[in-house]
């Protein structure tokens, strides 16, 4: 591969989705050391990640994946959210600390509820409803 000479950075990274795009952080240290202006345009080149062995594949991601935070929700807590986004199979989603999203089932838009945190992931919650609120505008 041709590595041309405006290559400012390169890294690993996963691509994530936030509400209507895909966002790829880039790490901090790329910018403290001058190669990036944070505002500034680039052009950015996506590259398939690929290995020959697993081991491989799992020594490099766990390296080059950047540590993650706890998630700011624990199972079985409670807490009144807004319903702002419906997801691809029609649950309401609502944004915590950080964007940190959490699927509520059988709401709508401009909901306010109060969800019990039924299940954690890294990236995303799951709740219910345990009650409901006045719809916010």
């Amino acid at each position: 591969m041709d590595i041309p000479p405006q290559l400012r950075c390169l890294f690993a990274g996963t691509v994530e989705e936030r509400n209507d795009s895909y966002v790829i952080e880039v790490p901090k240290q790329e910018l403290q050391t001058g190669s990036l202006q944070a505002g500034a345009m680039y052009r950015v080149a996506l590259l398939s990640y690929s290995t020959d062995s697993d081991s491989t594949q799992n020594r490099t991601q766990s390296e080059s994946k950047p540590r993650s935070q706890t998630p700011p929700v624990n199972e079985g807590e409670q807490r009144t959210v807004d319903i702002e986004d419906l997801g691809d199979q029609g649950d309401g989603l609502a944004r915590v600390e950080r964007g940190f999203v959490v699927i509520v089932p059988d709401t709508e838009v401009g909901e306010r509820v109060t969800v019990e945190i039924t299940d954690v992931g890294e990236n995303v919650a799951f709740a219910e409803v345990v009650a409901r609120g006045s719809s916010y505008e």
